[in-house]
């Protein structure tokens, strides 16, 4: 990861276009191409970003960010006061909480209550972005990639659509369907999900531990 601490102002052209006045910023650049800049507040949401895959054209003052999409975050570099690299572990450290990680577990061995005769692969399924959940079978032998969360945000299926850039590209799976399952989620996750043409389940945690009449809501 590279982190850059300087004055700077910025420009996004895209969906919508923005501006971010002179100011002190840190600026991330990810080993996955991302680059983000923050400000000192905010928790964890930086104030414009671009997600992979991007290219970083750097030049003496100025950054231009792009990516396939024509989307396009320029960066004015006024002064300069930090710049460093460091080595990161890029895979997913962090364990899912309880109940994430049942979730996991459940649907993992009985898949089908995401889709009829869904058949799991895999759990973790590796990519070079981090590991996407389950990777399943349909009836047709077609590759599906679940995604699962707690609460399903838009960051959830921001993440999931990475996984499905990424393994989109292996011959051997290709081409994959994207499923996002949660115990609820958010009516701005679904928009953008479907979309990007990703089902959406509903999964009753309750019902799914044991109960006999399992029912999930696929939208």
């Amino acid at each position: 990861m590279r982190l850059l601490v300087a004055r700077c102002s910025a420009t996004y052209e895209g969906r919508l276009s923005s501006t971010l006045t002179s100011a002190v910023r840190l600026i991330m650049v990810k080993a996955d191409g991302c680059v983000a800049l923050h400000a000192d507040v905010g928790a964890y949401k930086p104030l414009n970003w671009m997600n992979a895959p991007n290219t970083l054209l750097e030049q003496e003052r100025r950054w231009v960010v792009t990516n396939p999409k024509g989307e396009k975050l320029t960066i004015e570099l006024e002064e300069v006061f930090e710049d460093v690299s460091h080595e990161l572990d890029t895979e997913r450290g962090l364990t899912l909480d309880g109940v994430e990680k049942e979730l996991q577990e459940l649907l993992a061995a009985h898949p089908s209550h995401l889709e009829q005769d869904l058949v799991c692969i895999q759990r973790e399924f590796r990519t070079d972005l981090g590991p996407v959940d389950l990777l399943c079978r349909d009836v047709d032998g077609g590759a599906v990639a679940v995604e699962i969360k707690r609460i399903g945000e838009i960051d959830g299926v921001e993440q999931l659509t990475r996984y499905l850039e990424r393994m989109q590209r292996d011959p051997l799976l290709a081409p994959v369907r994207g499923v996002f399952a949660a115990t609820v989620i958010k009516p701005q996750a679904r928009v953008l999900a479907e979309s990007r043409g990703i089902a959406c389940v509903e999964v009753d945690l309750g019902r799914l531990r044991g109960e006999d009449d399992l029912t999930l809501r696929l939208f």
